[in-house]
């Protein structure tokens, strides 16, 4: 029903103090997409703290705070990351779909197809996105059981002996002592640009088997 500013802001404003008088502020949700001296400091920072609400949200969770997070957490670089799509062989998409969101979406669309030419597409993604339709396998695992995919390859990869010794190292005396179930003396194993791969094995993958 159209309706003037004045008369927006007042249904807005009484709708918000029916919320605070039944004691359910947490109900009010803000949700915003770009940033401006707005939206940042009064209506996503001020507003939303003082109403007494938990739930705001930036378009950030899909966007470059979620992209900075993995180089963050994997390599303590928190920044964005170029890809060598000109050179790739084998391109695995894994939870994004860089044909239609995140940065560099024209790049990505204009190498795309020389990647499908000289290799493989591989999507992991429990929903049918534009990089799936495009992909040569899809993967479409279930919502949340991301990890437990990605712990069956990485106890794949050790115990059979398909990781990269030139990067990570290998054991000292040669044999390879991933054994599922079996914990591993973590003074047996040498590496080189990786740290804590025997305690992980330990911890987390010997049981993880696919």
């Amino acid at each position: 029903v159209p309706m003037s500013w004045e008369k927006a802001l007042d249904t807005l404003a009484d709708k918000m103090m029916e919320l605070r008088k039944n004691n359910e502020p947490e109900k009010l949700m803000y949700m915003r997409g770009r940033y401006s001296p707005t939206s940042t400091d009064l209506l996503y920072g001020t507003l939303p703290k003082i109403f007494g609400t938990p739930n705001y949200y930036s378009h950030s969770a899909i966007c470059a705070e979620a992209e900075k997070m993995g180089p963050g957490y994997t390599q303590g670089f928190f920044g964005y990351r170029d890809y060598d799509l000109a050179k790739t062989k084998c391109l695995v998409v894994w939870g994004c779909d860089p044909l239609s969101s995140n940065r560099q979406v024209p790049n990505a669309i204009a190498k795309f197809s020389d990647i499908l030419d000289r290799g493989t597409v591989i999507a992991v993604d429990p929903r049918m996105s534009a990089s799936v339709a495009k992909a040569n396998e899809w993967l479409p695992i279930k919502p949340g059981e991301d990890g437990a995919l990605a712990a069956g390859i990485a106890h794949v990869l050790l115990t059979e002996g398909l990781w990269s010794k030139e990067f990570v190292g290998s054991f000292k005396d040669g044999k390879n002592l991933f054994k599922t179930g079996a914990t591993v003396d973590e003074t047996a194993f040498a590496e080189k640009q990786t740290h804590g791969i025997v305690k992980f094995w330990n911890i987390e993958l010997k049981d993880r088997t696919p």
